[in-house]
């Protein structure tokens, strides 16, 4: 199918060598000689693209294209002009169009322009999948080697972009592929996981990365020593690569001064790995150390309820004086009142923000059959979050911390994974709920589904009773009950969860941010 163009310009005899030129190469080209005639012909005719001369007797060509945004707001419009001041370009640039040439053109200049605006995606794509393709085989040498969780990190961030990049692509096939070896690799994390988790708890393994409860002692504290005013922002939930597709928006008001990734302790849900954050304490030496602090499992009461205390108790056990704000925005409303008292806070030299949307998100998914069509899979529930952030009081008051020179650090307390394949579990009434992570007594299951660990002390876990255990689960699996075992399964299926072992849940961002 042709590629349909109308040329516009008072001197269009002049042009006659680009037209043929354009003709030659396949291309249908219409072309007029006034803005009136133009308009005309945009209402009669379906257009691919336009190009507009900027200054014409008559009716002038920033109101030439005013007038066809209106009735065709998608049609790509290239605007052609001998004036290079910065006034029209701005003016012509606010309007929307799709590219800005300088006259004299030539022909390879009409020509890279067309193929920008109009096969754009489909070179990206072809493009993309050549990348892929060449580094889809190193990925996979990677993954039957002997990996460090410095591996995993170079690994996971290549896969993030690699999915990020793939959606520009058109080829199914090729994301089938992808999806084969993220699903690979997860296999593979998850083994790795279970081999050396303990070791990295207890100081048995020869290294360890940087994890929940040492995050910000090791992470967090030498940036804040340096900066005069910080805010640490922790956004429950938020994925990798949920932060990657907000970062753009993100760098409007500050610069990635370090951006890097820590692992998340298990279960990798907030009760557990958002208070080890804020306590530089793994869970079960919370419960001994400040059992007023720690609500356990089937206990009454609000899991995070303590999180500026354990806080305090951190930065006076790591010799740190260090004063600050505490607040937590669990709806709109809240957001809204932060932003207006923003300025009663930005005297000080720490503010701590947790910001609950995007785990509001993945059980909105998983509830609502409305958020479900929105946040079909992966791509969407990106969209959605970075729809969410655009519009949101999180992204006026990071404009509003750049403006005072704030410097913020960015982090989360886990991530999630969209699960698909059920495993059975039985359990007693005591069991919790959760459907990555199961802890109680007698559990039964197939071990070579999970993650095990009959004696939660050896993860510094606290104990529920006498002979309770947990079990993780592993990739994208998630646990239900042989009681109305079907519906279940079709009910939870492909929704997001949290709190087992996976790369989307236990490997962590955390970025520095520097104000523009």
């Amino acid at each position: 199918m042709s590629v349909s163009i109308l040329w516009v310009d008072d001197e269009i005899d002049l042009l006659r060598p680009h037209i043929i030129f354009l003709e030659e190469k396949g291309y249908e080209v219409t072309t007029a000689t006034s803005g009136d005639e133009a308009i005309d012909l945009v209402d009669e005719e379906d257009f691919d693209i336009v190009f507009l001369d900027e200054n014409m007797p008559g009716l002038p060509g920033l109101e030439t294209l005013t007038k066809m945004k209106s009735s065709r707001p998608g049609l790509p419009v290239v605007m052609i002009t001998k004036s290079e001041e910065e006034t029209i370009m701005n003016e012509a640039i606010g309007s929307s169009i799709s590219d800005y040439l300088i006259k004299p053109v030539n022909p390879n200049q009409i020509l890279l322009s067309l193929k920008k605006n109009l096969e754009n995606k489909k070179l990206v794509g072809e493009k993309t999948a050549m990348g892929y393709q060449q580094q889809f085989r190193e990925i996979s040498m990677s993954l039957g080697g002997r990996l460090s969780f410095e591996d995993w990190k170079d690994i996971y961030r290549k896969l993030v972009y690699w999915e990020l990049e793939l959606e520009k692509s058109q080829d199914s096939n090729l994301k089938e592929i992808f999806r084969s070896q993220k699903s690979e690799a997860n296999n593979v994390f998850s083994s790795f996981v279970g081999k050396n988790y303990r070791g990295w708890l207890d100081g048995s393994a020869d290294e360890k990365p940087v994890l929940s409860h040492t995050a910000f002692r090791e992470k967090f504290l030498p940036i804040i020593k340096e900066d005069e005013k910080t805010f640490l922002i922790i956004i429950d939930n938020m994925r990798y690569d949920q932060w990657k597709v907000m970062q753009p928006l993100f760098e409007e008001y500050y610069r990635v001064a370090k951006e890097d990734i820590y692992c998340g302790i298990l279960p990798t849900a907030t009760q557990y790995a958002r208070n080890a954050f804020f306590a530089g304490l793994l869970p079960g030496e919370i419960a001994k150390r400040y059992p007023k602090y720690w609500i356990g499992e089937g206990e009454e009461g609000t899991r995070n309820q303590f999180e500026p205390e354990l806080f305090g108790e951190q930065l006076q056990r790591l010799g740190v004086n260090l004063k600050f704000h505490y607040h937590k925005i669990l709806n709109l409303g809240a957001g809204k009142r932060l932003l207006e008292n923003l300025s009663n806070y930005t005297t000080a030299k720490l503010n701590v923000l947790v910001y609950n949307f995007v785990d509001m998100l993945s059980h909105a998914r998983t509830d609502m059959e409305v958020i479900k069509e929105l946040a079909d899979d992966e791509a969407a529930y990106r969209s959605l979050t970075m729809s969410w952030f655009d519009h949101s009081p999180l992204k006026e008051i990071i404009r509003f911390l750049a403006e005072k020179k704030i410097n913020i650090l960015l982090t989360t307390d886990h991530g999630s994974i969209r699960v698909n394949v059920p495993t059975r579990v039985v359990g007693d009434k005591n069991t919790n709920t959760n459907l990555r992570y199961k802890v109680g007594r007698n559990l039964q299951y197939d071990p070579d589904e999970v993650f095990e660990v009959k004696n939660p002390a050896e993860i510094f876990l606290p104990k529920t009773s006498v002979s309770s255990g947990f079990i993780f689960a592993l990739e994208n699996r998630y646990f239900v009950y042989p009681n109305n075992y079907n519906y279940f399964v079709n009910y939870y299926r492909n929704t997001f969860q949290h709190g087992g072992v996976s790369m989307d849940e236990m490997l962590i961002p955390f970025v520095h941010l520097t104000a523009r």
